[in-house]
């Protein structure tokens, strides 16, 4: 018994195929669009849709991201909390400059010298 003959690989080899031709449609498309001489908003607009629908499909398909949703949420999720985070310690940090008086990490004025004067 071959490999082709299996059923699943038969589906999947399929699917493959279909995704290999949308590719190259949407290759096709993108060359014709640059050719058409529209506004910038539009020709930027209509680029980036045909560039999310082919990232789209290499990224589900051919990396295998489709079958891979928990951890891709997982990962959205701690990139959420840790864009959150950074927030936080800005928000938190941000009157912690040298000789204000406010602030975790606050530094008093008299601490902080002046760089000319350490030359001399």
């Amino acid at each position: 018994m071959s490999a082709t003959s299996h059923p699943d690989i038969q589906k999947k080899v399929s699917v493959y195929w279909k995704v290999f031709w949308a590719l190259l449609v949407a290759t096709v498309i993108t060359v014709a669009i640059a050719n058409v001489h529209m506004g910038i908003l539009l020709g930027i607009v209509v680029a980036l849709i045909v560039a999310l629908v082919k990232g789209s499909l290499v990224a589900g398909y051919f990396m295998h991201l489709f079958h891979e949703v928990r951890w891709v949420y997982g990962i959205l999720a701690l990139t959420a909390f840790f864009f959150v985070a950074m927030i936080v310690l800005i928000v938190w940090t941000h009157a912690d400059q040298q000789g204000h008086n406010s602030g975790a990490f606050a530094v008093p004025a008299r601490h902080a010298e002046p760089a000319a004067a350490k030359e001399h």
